[in-house]
This record gives structure tokens, sequence and C-alpha cells, in this order.
């Protein structure tokens, strides 16, 4: 029986578990992050391969999706995760208090913990995403999940300043107790967020529809291997991949770029970042509110946003291209912020289509498709911004002026965001789905791929 869409509550009940995610996440990458460095003086090395640990465990995202896909019920694997999340969130605060009497005990419950971040993480928000995607109506999907990554971020900034507050006068007992309070918090939000939201799923299934469950539940490899086979979920799977490593490789290198080329202070490279953020905000807004009055036509919208927000990117990208070649007149507050809302339209459209795409291709297999998707985003996060500075090294190695160090890199990222709207523009976003794809070469190559 077909479940009715979601209503603007219950979209809104659902965005109260992102913002129980990222209130989480935010203590584990950020707050946890410092007090290795300044208060235990610890490499910052070891915090960033601890975050790159949360990242690579999302490879498991696919697996995620499958185990719910086979159930067709997403509230398990979405309350499981939050509380793989709260559980490692906790571990890694102990982890943290407990490396500076005995190290090699707490590294090792460091990395245990961040292991169960990223695979909490990897439940949870796979899931979640599935469920958004399988239940909210196709002239809501900008907006929702504008509304669902806003309350996500608004997770990050009300834990940032509220646990500021309480972890004065710092001290490791009180880091453990604010972090596992965050932690029990947002367990207790999801669990009360998400009753009752997805309901029941009835069938009406007969004896002669055997065949037809036992096709749509092949082991996981052979899952993969058929969602990979399909010519779109491959194509966007890497348009992902591109357009978030162009997007995140500018993440570390920006306000030095501002710092060291415009002389701007660290308080106004802040501010910069700032202005960057708000112009995400911006864009963001701006695509769920057409997308919302177009209705009939949200898809080919979708798509328009994907393609034009890459394009948009790529010509602001080039005007730092021209900040960086010497052009010290150049308007580059301005200039960021068109870089932040050109981002936050395509990837919030972006968001859209992935959600408008689950269901496209053969049945039964949302989850692996999504989890396939936030998988190829978290590699790209994950080394997007190392990638970023490894190259602005190289280049500063290679170009004595850092002006056209920078300008290089930038380049560089220009041209993955033109790249990341041509793949996008050949993607057919909205098809209905079907019962199965044939595409025995494609799977055989993802097959060698795979090991």
């Amino acid at each position: 029986m077909q479940q009715s869409n979601f209503s603007w509550f219950s979209i809104f009940r659902l965005g109260l578990v992102q913002t129980a995610l990222g209130a989480v996440v935010v203590l584990t990458t950020s707050t946890l992050n410092r007090v290795m460095v300044v208060e235990l003086a610890l490499p910052a090395m070891l915090p960033g391969a601890l975050v790159t640990l949360h990242y690579a465990m999302q490879m498991l995202r696919p697996r995620m999706g499958y185990g719910s896909d086979l159930g067709q019920r997403r509230t398990p694997w979405i309350l499981g995760g939050m509380a793989a999340l709260a559980a490692g969130g906790t571990g890694a605060a102990m982890a943290t208090a407990l490396l500076a009497s005995n190290f090699a005990l707490g590294l090792l419950l460091a990395i245990l913990s961040f292991m169960f971040i990223g695979g909490g993480v990897s439940a949870c928000g796979t899931s979640l995403l599935v469920l958004l995607a399988k239940r909210v109506s196709a002239e809501r999907r900008a907006a929702g999940a504008t509304l669902v990554w806003m309350m996500m971020i608004a997770g990050f900034a009300i834990t940032a300043t509220v646990a500021g507050k309480l972890l004065d006068p710092f001290s490791p007992e009180r880091l453990v107790a604010v972090t596992a309070g965050v932690s029990l918090a947002a367990l207790l939000v999801t669990l009360a967020a998400i009753w009752g939201v997805e309901g029941h799923q009835t069938s009406t299934s007969s004896p002669a529809d055997g065949a037809a469950a036992a096709e749509a539940k092949p082991p996981f490899l052979a899952a993969l291997k058929q969602v990979w086979a399909e010519p779109d979920s491959r194509q966007f799977t890497i348009f992902i991949f591109v357009s978030m490593l162009s997007y995140s490789a500018q993440d570390l290198i920006l306000e030095p770029f501002a710092g060291s080329i415009f002389g701007f202070t660290p308080g106004q490279s802040t501010k910069l970042s700032g202005v960057q953020h708000g112009g995400v905000f911006a864009g963001m807004l701006l695509v769920a509110v057409m997308t919302t009055l177009l209705k009939g036509r949200a898809a080919a919208s979708l798509k328009g946003w994907v393609v034009g927000g890459c394009a948009a990117s790529a010509l602001a990208m080039s005007g730092l291209v021209i900040a960086g070649l010497g052009n010290l007149h150049w308007p580059l507050k301005q200039n960021v912020f068109v870089l932040g809302a050109a981002n936050g339209a395509f990837s919030i459209a972006a968001i859209g289509a992935m959600m408008a795409m689950a269901s496209q291709g053969r049945g039964a297999r949302e989850g692996v498709r999504m989890g396939l998707w936030g998988a190829s985003q978290a590699i790209a996060f994950g080394g997007g911004g190392f990638l970023g500075t490894i190259l602005a090294d190289l280049a500063k190695w290679l170009i004595p002026s850092s002006g056209r160090a920078y300008a290089l890199v930038f380049a560089l990222e220009a041209m993955g965001f033109v790249v990341a709207a041509w793949l996008a523009q050949r993607i057919a976003f909205g098809k209905p789905a079907e019962r199965a794809v044939s595409a025995p070469v494609v799977a055989d190559a993802f097959e060698q791929v795979a090991v």
C-alpha cells in the first residue's frame, strides 16, 4: 500500500534528527580537536587522522542502506545509528581525557569511538535521507532538504554556543560530562522526533510475488553491482565526487590566501569565512523558494539549479584566479559571497535531486543508492580539504609567486566545477523506477574496480 507524503510538520520532525546528529558531530570533530591540540599539546595530525577515520567509516553507507532496504523500515536504522553516534561521541570525550594520563589506552579508545561515530552517522544519515526521498513530494524536495540541512547547521551552532559556556572553566571531567549530556539529549530528541513518523507499511502480496521478492533481496555485492550498472546512478555518484571535491578543496586555503595575498588579519579572514557561509545560506534559500514555486516542473528545475550552480561556482572560482594573479583591487568579499551562494545553490539542489533519484532504477534499492552517493560525498569531503592544501604547497614550491600558486589551485577547482556541470547535464532526474536494468559489461567492470 502506498504511504502518504510527509507534511511540513513531519519534515520538521526529521530535521530535528539532523539537528541532533549535528550536535554530536560538532563536538567530536571541532571541540575535541581543539582540546587535543591546545590543552593536551598533541600533534594536530592526531585529531586530523581521527576525523579522517570518521569519514573513511562512511564508506559503509551503501551497506547500511542495503540493510534498511531489506526490511523496508528506516526507523530502526536511524535510532540504531544515533545510539552508535552517541556512544562514540561520549567515548571520544573519555578517550580525550584519558590521553593525558594513559596515551596508549586513550588512543585505542579514540580509534574505536571515531569508528562508532562514522558508522553511526552512516546508518542514521543514510536511512534518514532515504525516508525523506520516499515520502516527500517532488515539489517539496528542495525546500525540505534546505529545512533539514539548516536544522543540522543549527545543531552545530547551538551546541557550539551552549557547550562552549558549559566547558568553562575547562577540565577533562567537565568535557566528558558535557559531551555525554549532549549525546544523551541527541538520542532522546531523535527518539521523540522519529517515533511514529514512518508508520507501518502494509503489504497485500500474494505467493505469485515470491520470485519478485527474492529478486528484490540479493546479496549486498550483487545489489551494489546492480545499482552501479544503472547509468544515472553511476554518473550521479561520479558527479557528487567531482563537485564535492571541488567544493571542499578551498576550505583550508581560502583564509590563508586572503591573509598572504590581501593582507587580511586573522579576524578579517574569519569574517570572510562567515561571508562565504552567508552566501551558502542565501543560495540554499533561493533554490528552496524557486523550486517550490515551480512545483510541477520541480525535477527539471532541480537539474537547472545543479548545472547552473556548478557553472556559477566555476565563474566565482575564476574570479579568485584573477585576484591571485595580482589584482589587489578585486572585490574579494563580494566574490567569496557569490562563491558561497553558487555552492549553496548547487549542493542543496543536488540533495533534492538525490531524493528524486533514490527510487529511479531497479526497485527496492533506495538505500543502496543513497548509501553509494553518501559514501562518494564523504570520501570527497574527507580528501578535498587535504588535497587543496597539498596542491597549494606544491604550487608554491613550483611557482615563486604565492599569488600565482593560489591562482593555479583555484583554476583547477574551477575546472572541476565545469566537469561537474557537464556530468550533471547528462543525468536524467526524475525518471520512473524500473524493475530491471541490464548492463552486464558495466557490472563486470565494477566488480573489477571493487576488487
